[in-house]
């Protein structure tokens, strides 16, 4: 039996930035992002050549939040999926410490996440 993935996180890790949007599978749209791009975190760190774990934590925490105001924390009594192994291959073994940072920041904020592995 195949579960819908209604809401899936997805993140853009470069070597200055770090973005990561909730999206909404069913209406094709963003729900909520968070980035390091956006003034309040951009000035929050020094991210310059570029940006750690640390600022990629409080990525996933700001998406969090939003997540709350949407009322989506909980991805709508399923949760919100993600592969992080597929997140690690896609951005390459160097930047695993940020994608477990975000998925971190995440959990501990309250929000429902279902991890996925490669065994499904």
């Amino acid at each position: 039996m195949a579960v819908l993935k209604r809401y899936v996180l997805r993140l853009f890790i470069s070597l200055k930035y770090i973005t990561a949007n909730v999206v909404d599978r069913n209406n094709g749209r963003i729900v909520a992002t968070a980035s390091t791009v956006e003034h309040s975190l951009k000035n929050t760190f020094e991210c310059g050549r570029s940006c750690n774990a640390k600022a990629a934590a409080v990525v996933g925490e700001v998406l969090a939040m939003r997540l709350r105001v949407e009322g989506l924390e909980q991805g709508q009594g399923r949760g919100i999926h993600v592969d992080v192994n597929k997140e690690i291959e896609k951005k390459g073994f160097k930047n695993r410490t940020k994608v477990w940072a975000v998925v971190n920041g995440l959990k501990n904020n309250g929000v429902k996440l279902i991890l996925e592995d490669d065994e499904n």
